[in-house]
């Protein structure tokens, strides 16, 4: 299962609560994309702790992107917003370990925080950002029940062993994917080596003197 026979020419990766493109994994990827597929586009932003400003950040840098030819990758909360932009979208997508309630399990996270990769990157997880949690869950489930969506663009690595997210809720919320089941494992797929290929043999990334689209690398 791939995207489609002419590969895909820009990738956005789509990091979790906390995290930051200096993740184990959004470093494999870039290192990877950067090794083998160059002319590949790439974008890993830092994303605002608002999940509404976090959203119009990747939709706006994204904008311009061919929607044929784009996928995302998305882990933990960003595999909650790669399912949202996704659906938006109709773009390929995978998860890794995606968030499935995100408004539910970050209410008790309401306060200061620091980022995971940079103690000293400081951030305040408000209680309104519950509510735009809710809201994106909303247009999730909207959006999936549409006729005209199109599941099986989509694939998911998830970890029975995750100590933070439930794997059965995660298994459903993928429903209609690709789904590689790792068991045991944990939260940040420790194992991403193991795995990495199968991401890559779904995103189907073109390799240097194939043909692109022309547009513009706004995100870069």
């Amino acid at each position: 299962m791939s995207p489609h026979t002419s590969g895909t020419t820009h990738l956005l990766y789509l990091h979790g609560f906390r995290s930051s493109p200096l993740s184990m994994k959004a470093t494999k990827v870039a290192n990877r994309v950067s090794a083998e597929h160059p002319d590949v586009v790439w974008w890993c932003p830092q994303l605002p702790p608002s999940p509404r400003e976090a959203m119009a950040l990747v939709m706006q840098g994204t904008a311009l992107w061919p929607r044929q030819s784009m996928a995302v990758v998305g882990s933990s909360l960003g595999g909650f917003y790669a399912r949202w932009f996704a659906l938006q979208t109709g773009c390929w997508a995978a998860l890794l370990n995606p968030a499935v309630f995100p408004a539910r399990d970050l209410a008790r996270h309401i306060g200061e925080h620091a980022t995971w990769q940079n103690p000293e990157e400081r951030f305040f997880f408000q209680p309104g950002y519950i509510d735009e949690l809710q809201r994106l869950e909303a247009d999730i489930h909207h959006l999936a029940a549409a006729p005209a969506t199109r599941q099986g663009r989509q694939f998911a690595v998830i970890a029975t062993g995750d100590e933070v997210l439930n794997w059965r809720e995660m298994h459903a919320f993928c429903a209609g994917s690709a789904i590689r089941l790792i068991e045991g494992s944990d939260h940040a797929i420790s194992d991403f080596d193991e795995h990495i290929d199968a991401l890559f043999d779904f995103l189907n990334l073109v390799r240097p003197g194939q043909t692109r689209p022309e547009v513009s690398a706004h995100s870069v």
